[in-house]
């Protein structure tokens, strides 16, 4: 006897999915999917009101919502009250909704985003702390005119090691910064750059002149030092280059750090004595007081007689040929022309930021 009934659409017809999308799911709104995964995160309606900046009824209100029209479709509500002051206890429906939920949530405010900056109505700006005065300077060329046109800038702060993923990741349209080159990886292959300046390294050091005397410093003989070094970035991947992956081993290593100005306080209160390796535009800009963190230390040049040839490149970069992609009244052109005006001031010597990698 052949069975009664309507037949379920086929999972590959969107179209007759759609159309056939229940009225409970319909009404369901992205503000409500929005508190759904706040109380997620936060664990009450209460906590999730004072983000929102809302009365905590009309929170719940929307959570009972979304537990009657789920426990229609579903057959058990998102969220369960678990009394006055403790979390509400999501369901499986609930911990798989929420997902839904953050996903969407995420997708769409991505595509807003990319859509603005296709358009030109947003730029992302990356930068580390020592290339900020290069972008401030570039950014006084265009502040009048990213206001009239309403264009947005947004300003993100970056460490070294994150520059060039944060352009291949799309969380900035541009960065100003330094990035490691040579030694056999072409970190660059894949970005423009507009190259500031190419240096090596330099020595901060608290140490006296009888033990430290004022004069280029070999790479080879670093191991005679106690060392305060990055424990990741640009300043390693040079140690790597020069004494292979297990260079730990074969220094010194007094302290690692994860800012160089905890590295700076370090030196200066005197609870070790030793060196400080940093990028050559850092240690300048200590030895001549730009950066008032080195404030009684000592710069010393250090020269590389041990490995491949390296260097620092301090620049600004973008994602390769996006710019030629824009026309060129486009945010991200106009903020490049900048930045080179700026370039060809410092060079000229009209000007100087506080500090050039």
């Amino acid at each position: 006897m052949p069975l009664v009934g309507t037949a379920s659409p086929s999972a590959s017809d969107l179209r007759s999915r759609l159309l056939e999308s229940p009225a409970a799911l319909l009404d369901t709104t992205m503000d409500q999917l929005r508190t759904l995964v706040l109380v997620h995160e936060v664990g009450t309606a209460l906590a999730a009101a004072r983000s929102l900046g809302r009365e905590q009824s009309s929170v719940q209100k929307q959570i009972d919502t979304l537990n009657r029209n789920f426990e229609r479709l579903c057959g058990e509500p998102l969220v369960i009250k678990q009394g006055r002051g403790k979390n509400v206890l999501f369901t499986d429906s609930g911990e798989l909704f929420v997902e839904i939920a953050r996903n969407t949530l995420r997708d769409w405010l991505d595509g807003v985003h990319e859509s603005r900056r296709l358009r030109g109505e947003t730029i992302t700006v990356g930068t580390t702390r020592f290339t900020l005065g290069f972008l401030a300077n570039a950014g006084e060329h265009v502040a009048g005119e990213f206001a009239e046109r309403g264009v947005e800038l947004r300003v993100t702060h970056l460490r070294t090691r994150e520059l060039i993923g944060a352009l291949r990741t799309k969380q900035a349209d541009l960065v100003c910064g330094s990035v490691l080159v040579g030694g056999g990886e072409n970190a660059l292959a894949d970005v423009d750059v507009l190259e500031w300046r190419r240096s090596g390294l330099s020595l901060v050091t608290n140490l006296s002149a009888e033990q430290l005397p004022n004069r280029p410093m070999l790479a080879s003989q670093l191991h005679a030092l106690p060392l305060v070094i990055p424990a990741s970035g640009l300043i390693s991947g040079f140690l790597r280059g020069w004494f292979g992956p297990d260079y730990r081993e074969k220094l010194d290593i007094a302290a690692e750090i994860d800012d160089v100005r905890y590295g700076f306080d370090l030196l200066r209160s005197e609870l070790l004595h030793g060196c400080m390796i940093v990028t050559r535009g850092v240690g300048e800009a200590a030895d001549d007081g730009r950066l008032p963190e080195g404030r009684g230390l000592r710069t010393v040049d250090l020269v590389n007689d041990v490995g491949p040839k390296m260097h620092v490149l301090v620049g600004a970069f973008t994602r390769r040929g996006e710019r030629q992609s824009y026309g060129a009244d486009h945010p991200l052109n106009l903020l490049w022309r900048a930045l080179e005006l700026e370039n060809t001031r410092w060079k000229r010597g009209e000007h100087r930021p506080a500090v050039a990698s």
